[in-house]
């Protein structure tokens, strides 16, 4: 069973799902064109759970000083590392100032089930393994891939969710697919799986390097790079904003995302493993799905995926640093 929501398929945006999704549009316009405060070094506000109703209350296990989990419940915060520029996973809301997404929304999860306060840290491509391996950070809930390179430096929890690599062009473009960027602009964030992507899949493309993919929107918006890839979800946010723009070809490859643990924590993994497993199988998992994307794509109900994190490594295999 195929975890994609339907309307990223076949390089397709449905009328009806743009229709269901305009209440997100100034938002996301406005990130866009702040660069989803690129500069903002400081921790954020999470915006309230999933569901819209009064927090669920959840059996808190007591860990011992000295152990990650235990400085955490010491502190009483976990501090998560989290887009700022990539709704509907992670962005400031620019009228309350507070940072929302499906990705908030399973830190929150992981934040509620020990006890604490979630604080959201900006955390982009190119450093969110850097802040996770010093100390900025507890753990990583950004968009991220998990992948073999990525795991030899930092831990991943199981697969909580799977996106898919597309191509973004304008309409008229003559880049109808992967074999069309040779020889053309192509925007991708620094740090992200696209980057070696595309050099194996598009070696003659001209590769635009970028901090965030909000700059990629603003590149192809002024007609400074002929294409965008990324993650379905995050294009399909720049099509809301500016229905001129289109996906195009078919699937580069699968993105299973995980949350980034420290290198060696085998309690922390467990501990998010568990929680995991708790909010697939009670359903929360399926209620912030419907909450940020199910409702607004008429995908709701959608069950959460089933690769294990051994399949997802055995589909990214070694490249770098292993």
């Amino acid at each position: 069973m195929s975890h994609t929501p339907v309307w990223f398929r076949k390089g397709e945006v449905g009328l009806r799902s743009i229709e269901r999704w305009r209440w997100l549009v100034a938002v996301l316009a406005l990130v866009a064109l702040v660069g989803a405060a690129c500069g903002d070094e400081g921790g954020g506000t999470a915006t309230p759970p999933a569901g819209g109703g009064e927090e669920e209350e959840h059996e808190v296990e007591q860990f011992e000083e000295g152990t990650s989990l235990g400085d955490i419940q010491a502190a009483g915060e976990l501090v998560a590392g989290v887009k700022y520029d990539v709704p509907p996973f992670g962005f400031k809301n620019p009228d309350t100032g507070e940072i929302e997404g499906f990705d908030v929304d399973i830190a929150q999860e992981i934040a509620d089930h020990l006890g604490v306060e979630l604080t959201p840290k900006e955390a982009i491509s190119d450093n969110r393994i850097p802040f996770l391996k010093d100390g900025e950070v507890d753990i990583i809930a950004s968009t991220m891939t998990i992948t073999t390179d990525r795991d030899a430096e930092i831990d991943f929890s199981e697969p909580y969710f799977i996106a898919s690599g597309r191509i973004l062009a304008p309409e008229g473009s003559d880049i109808a697919g992967v074999e069309d960027l040779a020889g053309k602009r192509v925007c991708t964030a620094i740090g992200s799986t696209y980057e070696a992507t595309l050099k194996e899949q598009a070696p003659e493309a001209k590769l635009e390097l970028v901090d965030s993919y909000s700059e990629c929107f603003e590149l192809i918006q002024n007609g400074a790079v002929d294409a965008v890839s990324t993650d379905d979800v995050i294009l399909t946010g720049m099509i809301i904003q500016d229905p001129s723009l289109q996906l195009v070809g078919e699937e580069l490859t699968e993105e299973p995302y995980g949350i980034g643990v420290p290198e060696g924590d085998t309690e922390m993994a467990e501990f998010v493993n568990g929680v995991l497993e708790d909010i697939f199988e009670s359903g929360r998992w399926t209620e912030i799905y419907d909450k940020w994307v199910g409702q607004y794509t008429g995908t709701e109900g959608q069950e959460p995926p089933t690769k294990t994190l051994e399949e997802a490594l055995e589909d990214r295999p070694c490249e770098e640093f292993c």
